[in-house]
């Protein structure tokens, strides 16, 4: 099975792992280490330099082997080929690119260290690529002649705008075509309980019986809620509804500086609150949990939190779908910076503004994949003059939340502690948490081409809980594959009844399926309990009566 990396949405998605921070100190100390490298070796550097100008002569006279890989979309244009001058600007580029991984891979650097060389030198490679300029660019050269400059003076207005409007990075979506609850979030329900921290959603059922154990679902806090609720094709919860479920969602407030001090023994009652009331009208003594990303982390926690006060009845069974519970530094490019400097220095900012700003978190990721989030949008946007295009993941992507800073304190000291692979290293409340005693079924799913939170990560799940784990890889990034309706023709998923301790073991002795792995979650929960209800008329109940309709006010926040 495939595992490489592909160019998608999964690119733009902003996740847990920016919470980290990427200290400036920190870059520009990997960027001394290897000039200093470099001044300490100047014939490797002269060797290496030799060659680069070898080759450029090779490129001056058409003799240049040097090709662009097919998925490179910077260069897809035919004016790379077919245009002598661009050819040349592209092959030299190119060739600069070889000599300095080359130059890099030859100082002597080992592990993290050469990781974090590679890096920087790739942010300066890649911002010289010749499609960022104008003059580089064949297709918006062309563009540019054809439209009559009309093309040139609205990648100006788009430029402007950004510089006033955006913090000066290039917009990815075009949030005009969206309004949550009309065309997105649009699925019906209402709210039926608030706090200070959440609102619950219960949706309208599809048919007229339910099974008996709804599904609760706790989303990140780092995004809105309604991933899960997207246009109607593309909604986890229109999909459980047709199937015969009952469907409570979790939305988070949006907190500022005056939540300063909510922290993840907060979040964790808010939920416990929460997964009460969908108890209490559903009228099950079960629910099924469902968590993806941050989410992920703070309903695990809540499991294990229940188990330690004995109340783990009241939970049927838990799905985590692309997180993390044991994070380590190969696991994402973040990781490659994350010194205890760095992270101190993320906790300190956090503290002094009272949350960690959702725009500030994704201008930093933007950075760690800068050919996909700022220098596509850059040619596209600026020298083409086009404007971003309308899609409904890019857009719930961009709306942003904040995370109050004491809550972010406590994310960075399970990434930097590994406490949930501990046994009571973390307390809530009290209670120490120990996964191992999450003893309920648990369904655990991975992304094949998922950079964000790697499926061999998310497999290291299934060693930490303490109940029986189903263990599934779809062959999608990280919200492709967490977001995979059955009408995703292209889509295939893997499964193996036994969680052997490697990943890679797993993946070898996995049965393939194609189509989407939600019919097979769906079966997975329906075998826990087949019993059905009545569908319910009204939402909510007399102590938890509808307070607003769905997609509530939090989400507006």
């Amino acid at each position: 099975m495939s595992t490489q990396p592909q160019t998608s949405i999964d690119d733009h998605v902003v996740t847990l792992n920016p919470i980290v921070g990427m200290s400036l100190e920190d870059l520009a100390r990997a960027g001394v280490d290897l000039l200093q490298a470099g001044i300490l070796q100047p014939m490797v550097a002269g060797e290496h330099l030799l060659r680069f100008n070898r080759e450029l002569v090779k490129v001056l006279f058409g003799t240049s082997a040097e090709e662009a890989p097919a998925r490179d979309r910077r260069f897809a244009d035919d004016g790379y080929r077919n245009n002598a001058v661009h050819s040349r600007l592209m092959q030299s580029w190119l060739a600069l690119g070889k000599s300095v991984n080359e130059w890099v891979d030859s100082m002597g650097f080992e592990g993290n260290e050469l990781e974090r060389a590679h890096f920087i030198t790739a942010l300066a490679t890649d911002a010289l690529a010749p499609s960022n300029f104008l003059l580089g660019n064949p297709a918006a050269l062309r563009k540019a002649r054809e439209s009559r400059g009309a093309s040139l003076l609205a990648g100006m207005k788009n430029l402007v705008d950004d510089m006033r409007n955006n913090h000066g990075m290039p917009r990815q979506v075009d949030k005009s075509a969206f309004t949550v609850g009309e065309n997105i979030a649009s699925t019906a329900g209402s709210v039926i309980h608030r706090s200070e921290i959440l609102e619950l959603i219960q949706y309208q059922p599809r048919t007229a019986t339910q099974h008996a154990q709804p599904v609760l679902i706790v989303p990140p806090q780092i995004n809105k809620y309604y991933i899960y609720d997207l246009s109607p094709d593309k909604s986890m919860v229109g999909y459980l509804l047709d199937q015969g479920f009952q469907v409570f969602m979790v939305s988070w407030r949006n907190p500022t500086r005056e939540h300063r001090s909510w922290g993840l023994d907060d979040y964790v009652v808010a939920l416990n609150e929460a997964i009460d009331v969908s108890r209490e009208v559903s009228k099950a003594a079960a629910v099924n949990v469902v968590g993806a990303c941050a989410g992920g982390i703070t309903l695990a926690t809540t499991m294990a939190y229940l188990a330690g006060l004995k109340e783990l009845d009241k939970i049927a069974s838990m799905s985590l779908m692309v997180n993390v519970l044991e994070p380590a530094v190969e696991d994402s490019v973040i990781g490659l910076f994350a010194s205890d400097k760095a992270i101190e220095a993320a906790r300190k900012k956090s503290a002094r503004a009272g949350v960690l700003d959702g725009a500030d978190t994704a201008r930093v990721f933007n950075w760690m994949r800068p050919n996909d989030l700022i220098w596509n949008y850059v040619a596209s946007n600026y020298l083409m003059g086009e404007s971003p295009p309308a899609f409904d993941m890019l857009f719930w992507n961009n709306d942003t939340t904040c995370l109050p800073a004491r809550l972010h304190s406590d994310f960075l000291d399970i990434f930097k502690d590994n406490l949930l692979t501990g046994r009571g290293e973390l307390e809530i409340k009290g209670v120490p948490i120990d996964l191992k005693n999450v003893t309920v079924p648990a369904y655990v799913t991975g992304g094949t081409t998922d950079h964000i939170t790697p499926w061999q990560a998310c497999y290291r799940t299934t060693r930490l809980l303490g109940g029986p784990v189903t263990f599934v890889l779809s062959t999608a990034g990280h919200i492709q594959s967490l977001i995979s309706p059955p009408t995703s023709t292209k889509r295939k998923y893997f499964t193996n009844p036994k969680n052997v301790r490697s990943a890679e073991a797993w993946a070898k002795q996995a049965k393939p399926h194609e189509g989407s792995w939600w019919p097979h979650w769906s079966q997975w929960l329906q075998s826990l309990d087949g019993s059905k209800v009545k569908a319910a008329k009204k939402p909510g109940n007399a102590a938890h009566p509808s307070l607003a309709p769905a997609p509530g006010t939090y989400v507006f926040d």
